[in-house]
């Protein structure tokens, strides 16, 4: 089969889904290598805590797909995936709408000859009653966005009220404060003098590292004219997690480390407690307690879209395509990384978890698969074996907190403070690195840091 002949198709632009298409691109041609996304644009997920917190412009942050095809060499197909006619080796694809609901493309069908699933996950509500319709995940930008909005029409409704309850004749709300029409979010019910309840639902990375950027953020609203409120007195966040300490995935000293550090900075930490049901503004647990929670935040578990259970192959109870050590599904033309994917985990009783690095490591693999059926040359015959370097975690722009695997010895090295913090940068850097290169990432993070400094803290339009 000639280069020319086999065409690489790629759903899901993601960590490892574009980190693949891009390291394809780079060695082959547009026309072997496509990749598909829902999105315009990319954003690493792992950061979405950031642009839920305002302290991230995802305008600023966000690289094109469309650029990014052009320059590493693969073509991009804007839309989302609705199945997969195998007998025909298509992808089908939703229609294309505008933001106002106007078509911009019908349904489409792209043909493969190699398959790759890299959709990711989605919030995992486990048919809690309440949850999907009241609680918010952090699964895209526009949730992350949504949340983000919300947020602010909260702090400003609670801001005006107090300045009313104190007879303060104020100006109208700066420009600044006034909130996108195009994302609709409930209006505010806070009295003047009740504090703002924002409740977290998991203490994983994501509910850990949105609750620190969330104490960072607060701290300069009165920069923004909201100086009636005061964070630690008007603002209570709340994490709420089922196991018995947060970080329940890490190791132990991690997790004291991360509580300790939220708890200092007045994040209150529930631990035990599992939620039963989701209110407009509260939460219930398994004990019968009610909790107050103006805003929600899902960040539970995570589940595979449910269209892969769709297609006649393997999946387990949360959608995820079941893989062999070389990443295939039951149809050989298909494979499956990432989050949407359980791979075995080699010298391990388990899955691999969903982790950025699982996906980097797998994308780096399929990488070379791939290359060997465009070119003819003979497939690798080694399996995936995933390589455990450890785990970061961010509390706050100063602080970070992780877990490094055998890096100087066969033991974990426990790492805190600037310097886990700067280890924790530089994997987006690497992500970046193997997306766009080194040159263009240095580039970009010199011009990223001289904009911060002339650019807001923390987003307000």
């Amino acid at each position: 089969m000639t280069q020319y002949a086999h065409r690489i198709v790629i759903v899901g632009g993601g960590a490892g889904g574009l980190e693949l298409a891009a390291r394809l691109g780079r060695q082959l041609q547009p026309r072997n290598v496509v990749l598909i996304d829902a999105a315009s644009a990319h954003i690493w997920k792992p950061s979405l805590h950031e642009v839920a917190a305002g302290t991230l412009d995802v305008h600023r942050e966000g690289l094109s797909y469309f650029a990014l095809a052009k320059q590493c060499g693969f073509t991009f197909v804007h839309g989302s995936m609705v199945g997969v006619d195998r007998a025909r080796q298509r992808v089908l694809l939703a229609p294309l709408l505008s933001a106002n609901g106007e078509q911009i493309f019908p349904e489409r069908a792209l043909e493969y000859d190699s398959l790759v699933l890299a959709i990711g996950s989605n919030a995992n509500f486990f048919n809690t009653p309440g949850a999907e319709e009241h609680a918010i995940a952090l699964d895209s930008t526009a949730q992350a966005e949504y949340f983000r909005v919300a947020l602010l029409r909260e702090l400003a409704a609670l801001h005006l009220r107090k300045q009313t309850a104190a007879h303060v004749n104020a100006p109208a709300p700066d420009s600044a404060l006034a909130l996108s029409s195009a994302i609709e979010v409930p209006s505010s019910s806070l009295s003047p003098d009740e504090v703002l309840h924002i409740a977290i639902v998991g203490g994983g990375a994501t509910g850990v590292e949105l609750a620190a950027e969330l104490v960072e953020a607060l701290k300069g609203l009165a920069y923004y004219g909201i100086d009636e409120l005061k964070p630690d007195r008007d603002v209570k966040i709340t994490l709420i997690e089922g196991a018995n300490r947060i970080l329940s995935a890490l190791p132990e000293k991690v997790s004291i480390k991360a509580h300790k550090l939220l708890q200092e900075r007045g994040v209150a930490i529930r631990t035990g407690i599992r939620v039963t049901q989701v209110n407009r503004d509260s939460l219930v647990d398994d004990n019968g307690q009610r909790h107050v929670a103006h805003l929600c935040v899902w960040a539970a578990g995570i589940m595979a879209p449910p269209v892969l259970s769709e297609l006649g192959l393997q999946t387990n109870r949360i959608n995820q395509l079941v893989v062999d050590d070389h990443l295939r599904t039951l149809d050989p033309h298909i494979f499956a990384l990432g989050d949407c994917a359980e791979a075995p985990w080699y010298g391990e009783s388990k899955a691999l978890p969903a982790k950025a690095q699982v996906a980097h490591q797998q994308a780096i693999y399929l990488q070379k698969v791939l290359r060997a059926r465009v070119t003819g040359r003979s497939q690798p015959e080694q399996p995936f074996r995933f390589r455990d370097y450890g785990s970061l975690v961010s509390v706050g722009h100063a602080e970070g907190v992780g877990s490094l695997m055998g890096v100087l010895s066969d033991k974990n090295l426990f790492v805190e403070g600037l310097l886990a913090r700067f280890m924790y940068m530089s994997l987006h850097l690497r992500h970046h690195m193997a997306v766009l290169g080194v040159l263009q990432t240095a580039a970009l993070a010199v011009g990223r840091l001289l904009l911060r400094r002339s650019t807001p803290r923390v987003k307000l339009h």
